[in-house]
């Protein structure tokens, strides 16, 4: 088979790797990719813009592809699946429909709703001043969330009245995230600890893949801003078989039945973003319409399935017959990224070590933000690599990942130093 997988990042590094290792594949090609699938075997770059449907199509077509797998959000809102669909070339992903549960908060906070699917409370709001007027009887914190896509940077934690009514005022009134910002959602914050929960689905039927959990704060202690994500790792040791059972009659099911009922059977990954409140209660922060980045990486280390096959049998509807396989090692991702993300940093910084680093299949370096140039690699994003290792237990793969931070890292870098600190944590007693 010939492949083909849309996006730049490191989920779509992982995907395009993973994929690749199935003997069934002949050739991944890459839209338009980075240097770290620029340097994988049986992948290939081809510079095409994830948002250019037809130059996609063409492409697909001329080189026969199978099949297409769609890594970022933005195309799925704007409808690739469905365009795909209409030249008669197979994609998984979900449709322009199904991707409103990412692409419009207030979607998604509506269809929660009509199908008593657990989240916060919230309000939406159009305009300002309604909106400075609820916040003068909310409770603090508070969260502000931009209606649209943002990068993973349109949710703001405001923990007093001046910073809330300021998320507001930047949203609503300057425009901060364009047409992404035109309508916004005040919604309780809950506390707890954050979960990925992602699945296949296939329109009806669903596979869960390896539990996960994430790091969206900057800084250490998770504070600081949210961004697209400073580290992951899987399994996620909160999540026991119960409480797996509990978000898949919860959340998971209703979810894919209650879109399916609507007219919109949803085939593609589905990540449930939960938070699991101190009473073990589950509640919806997020739908994402796409795989996690950066969960994808430490999820995929641990795959032992055939990717390929498990993608064709979603395509086919027939996930009920297939069953995932994993390795039963920890995996954990650190996130290399520019100084200053997610706001203001600098590109084109020289990453001198990366050539000297052999392969291994305990550990694997998954570029997002990277290009090259005259075989050297360059930084050419906000977050840059993200450095994955496989351990016998959590402490493990830590210790395995950042010794080799310490080692890739460059002048300008930028990483948290305590990814997976919870679930540590919690085997210490700690909690």
């Amino acid at each position: 088979m010939k492949l083909l997988v849309i996006g730049s990042g490191g989920r779509e590094h992982a995907l395009a790797w993973k994929l690749a290792q199935s003997p069934l594949v002949q050739k991944v090609f890459v839209a338009p990719g980075n240097a770290g699938t620029y340097r994988e075997p049986k992948v290939e770059n081809v510079a095409l813009d994830p948002l250019h449907f037809a130059a996609l199509a063409d492409f697909a077509k001329t080189q026969k592809i199978d099949f297409t797998v769609v890594g970022p959000e933005a195309p799925l809102v704007a409808g690739l699946v469905d365009y795909f669909h209409e030249k008669g070339l197979a994609c998984f992903g979900p449709s322009k429909a199904g991707a409103q549960l990412e692409g419009s908060k207030v979607f998604a906070k509506a269809f929660m709703q009509q199908h008593h699917i657990p989240t916060a409370n919230a309000q939406v709001f159009t305009e300002i001043a309604p909106a400075l007027d609820y916040l003068q009887h909310c409770s603090f914190p508070i969260v502000v969330k931009a209606d649209g896509l943002a990068a993973g940077k349109g949710v703001v934690i405001a923990r007093d009245l001046p910073s809330a009514q300021t998320a507001v005022e930047e949203m609503l009134q300057h425009k901060r995230f364009g047409i992404a910002g035109q309508q916004i959602i005040i919604e309780d914050f809950l506390e707890g600890e954050e979960v990925s929960f992602i699945v296949m689905c296939d329109g009806k039927n669903i596979i869960p893949l390896a539990t996960s959990q994430d790091h969206k704060t900057r800084d250490d202690g998770d504070m600081g801003p949210n961004t697209g994500g400073m580290g992951a790792y899987s399994p996620a040791p909160i999540v026991t078989p119960s409480l797996q059972d509990e978000i898949l009659h919860e959340v998971i099911i209703p979810t894919i039945e209650g879109m399916a009922k609507e007219g919109h059977p949803y085939k593609g990954f589905l990540y449930a973003g939960l938070m699991i409140t101190p009473q073990q209660k589950i509640k919806v922060l997020e739908y994402n319409c796409r795989f996690g980045d950066p969960e994808t990486q430490p999820i995929l280390m641990r795959l032992t399935s055939d990717f390929a096959q498990m993608c064709l049998a979603a395509i086919n509807g027939q996930l009920d017959t297939y069953k995932a396989q994993w390795d039963s090692r920890t995996a954990l991702g650190v996130v290399l990224a520019a100084h200053g993300y997610p706001d203001n940093y600098h590109k084109n910084e020289l990453i001198p070590t990366l050539n000297d680093i052999p392969p291994s299949d305990q550990y694997k370096i998954f570029h997002a933000g990277t290009k090259v140039e005259e075989g050297r690699i360059f930084t050419d994003g906000g977050r840059i690599l993200c450095v994955t290792a496989l351990g016998d237990n959590l402490q493990d793969a830590h210790q395995k990942a950042y010794r080799l931070v310490k080692k890739v890292a460059w002048d300008g870098v930028f990483y948290r130093n305590d990814i997976g600190h919870r679930a540590m944590d919690r085997s210490s007693g700690n909690r």
